[in-house]
């Protein structure tokens, strides 16, 4: 017997799928991603019953006065200040003194500059600001931050 007609025989002594082994997709690896810090919350929580309720404005002050009272980095600080201002409404006093020592604390004095400008864009007239001004003074003096007219006079 020659060897062509021994190598045409083997596959059909053999079976069709005997020999041959199906490609297997290796395994993917599940990667699951958990945040590593805390997340702001939404103005509304649910309850124990399943109810949703607003937050009030004593509560959102109580928690982001917390949240700057823990800040660590620059990055969680500028956090805590986009979701502080992106409410509708202006963050209260107590709020913004906390942020500004966690600002000092992390050696970020242009974001404490930054503080308020955010105020003035988000108070209703220019006697809002002065008042928040007034009410922060000893803060900024005791910090020694100076605001962005201050230290651009002809930018006004």
């Amino acid at each position: 017997m020659s060897t062509s007609s021994v190598l045409r025989a083997l596959p059909r002594a053999i079976g069709r799928t005997a020999g041959f082994r199906a490609v297997r997709p290796s395994p993917v690896l599940r990667v699951s991603y958990a945040p590593a810090f805390s997340t702001a919350r939404v103005l509304k929580a649910d309850n124990a019953d399943g109810h949703n309720h607003e937050e009030s404005f004593e509560e959102f002050t109580a928690r982001y006065e917390k949240e700057f009272d823990t800040v660590q980095d620059v990055f969680e600080l500028q956090r805590n200040l986009n979701n502080a201002f992106a409410y509708d409404l202006v963050p209260s006093p107590s709020v913004l003194v906390a942020a500004l020592k966690a600002a000092r604390r992390v050696n970020d004095y242009p974001t404490a500059v930054r503080v308020f400008e955010g105020i003035k864009a988000k108070v209703e007239n220019k006697n809002q600001y002065e008042q928040y001004l007034e009410e922060l003074r000893p803060i900024r003096e005791e910090l020694g931050v100076e605001l962005k007219e201050d230290l651009f006079p002809e930018a006004k």
